[in-house]
């Protein structure tokens, strides 16, 4: 069975940073989820305007069907999740089993990251909008809770032992 490691969280939580060298410690390939975002989406975000779900949902599908057709088992992938109903449509989408990883963060490391971070489409301003879209997942289930305040290293062994 196919498997998806989503590590999840607002912006600035350290998704990308975190999912890439997850996905280097276990050999999986990783996967941004800006990547696989609508052009309209990203102009949409550069523009300082936050997503609606009519936005997301033709993302999570342009992800899920790019997960499905590629021949790996297991696969790690950057994407915020905010939202249940985000995080359903990524289960409801993958062809397997779906594990999120939730970096939670307090704000004012968020903000301080999104105001250091150079070159991202993503506005420091929109941070309220999506601390405001945040349905925080519990751990247990399918769901792997961690503080995103530790060190990358510290993080992907903590993330590695659970999953």
């Amino acid at each position: 069975m196919k498997k998806l490691y989503t590590v999840m969280g607002v912006s600035g939580s350290g998704k990308s940073t975190t999912g890439r060298a997850l996905a280097d410690r276990l050999g999986w390939p990783f996967h941004e989820g800006d990547d696989y975002h609508p052009k309209a989406n990203i102009e949409k975000m550069s523009a300082g305007t936050p997503l609606t779900n009519d936005d997301r949902k033709p993302w999570i599908a342009i992800m899920t069907e790019a997960l499905n057709a590629a021949p790996e088992p297991c696969h790690i992938l950057a994407c915020s999740a905010l939202s249940g109903a985000v995080r359903g449509w990524l289960e409801d989408g993958f062809d397997g089993d779906v594990t999120f990883v939730y970096l939670k963060t307090d704000e004012q490391a968020l903000r301080h990251r999104l105001e250091t971070r150079p070159g991202h489409f993503f506005k420091g301003s929109m941070l309220d909008s999506q601390l405001a879209a945040l349905e925080e997942p519990e751990d247990g289930g399918n769901v792997v809770v961690v503080d995103a305040g530790k060190t990358v290293d510290d993080l992907v062994g903590e993330i590695a032992g659970r999953i």
